[in-house]
C-alpha cells in the first residue's frame, strides 16, 4: 500500500507540474495576444486623437475596438474582448466570472496592489466545457483615457459618447482607477 502511495505521487507531481506549465504558456500566450490588443487600440486612438481630436477617437474607439477584438479572435480561435464594472456599450457587460475576476482586482487595488501588474488566470467549465480563463486589469492613464472617461467631459465629448453608447457607464474613472480588463477565453 505505501509503495502505491508512493508511486501515485511519483506520477502525480509531473502531471501537475506539467498541468501547471500547460497554464503558464497559455497565460504568456494570453500576455501577448493582450498586448497586440493594448498596442493596436492605442496606436488607432492615438492617431485619431492626434489627426482629428477627441471626438474622432470615440469614433474611432466605437469601430477599431470590436475590430480588433474580433480579429485576434478569429486569428487565435479564442474569445478575446473587454469588460468592465461599468461599461460604455452594454455587450461588453461582464459575465459572472468575469464580474468577481474585477471585483477582486478593485480589492488588490485597494490593498495597495499597482493595477498594471494585476491579472488572473484559471481553468473553468463554460458553457459545459473545460476553457483556460485569463484577464488584465486596464489601468486608467491620465490622457488619453480621461479624456472621455473621466468626471470632466466636455460637452460636445459627452454629446458623441452619449450617441454611439446611449448607456454608457464608463465616465467618472481617475487616473490610476481600473477602468475594466481585457478578457480571453481558450478552449482547451
Amino acid at each position: 500500500m505505501k509503495k502505491m502511495m508512493i508511486l501515485a505521487l511519483l506520477i502525480a507531481v509531473p502531471v501537475a507540474s506539467a498541468v501547471a506549465d500547460g497554464h503558464a504558456q497559455r497565460a504568456d500566450q494570453s500576455r501577448a495576444v493582450v498586448k497586440s490588443f493594448m498596442g493596436g487600440l492605442k496606436g488607432e486612438l492615438k492617431g485619431a486623437l492626434k489627426s482629428e481630436g477627441p471626438l474622432k477617437a470615440v469614433e474611432v474607439c466605437n469601430i477599431k475596438a470590436k475590430d480588433i477584438a474580433a480579429a485576434l479572435s478569429k486569428k487565435h480561435g479564442w474569445n478575446v474582448g473587454r469588460t468592465s464594472l461599468k461599461p460604455r456599450s452594454a455587450a461588453n457587460a461582464p459575465d459572472a466570472w468575469e464580474r468577481g475576476v474585477l471585483e477582486t482586482f478593485e480589492t488588490r487595488k485597494a490593498a495597495g496592489e499597482d493595477p498594471k501588474k494585476m491579472e488572473h488566470f484559471e481553468v473553468v467549465m463554460l458553457d459545459g466545457k473545460q476553457v483556460f480563463r485569463y484577464m488584465k486589469a486596464i489601468p486608467t492613464a491620465e490622457r488619453p483615457c480621461l479624456v472621455c472617461h473621466g468626471s470632466k467631459l466636455k460637452p460636445e465629448i459627452a454629446a458623441i459618447i452619449d450617441k454611439y453608447y446611449p448607456n454608457d457607464q464608463a465616465r467618472g474613472y481617475k487616473a490610476g482607477d481600473i477602468r475594466g480588463a481585457f478578457s480571453i477565453v481558450q478552449p482547451m
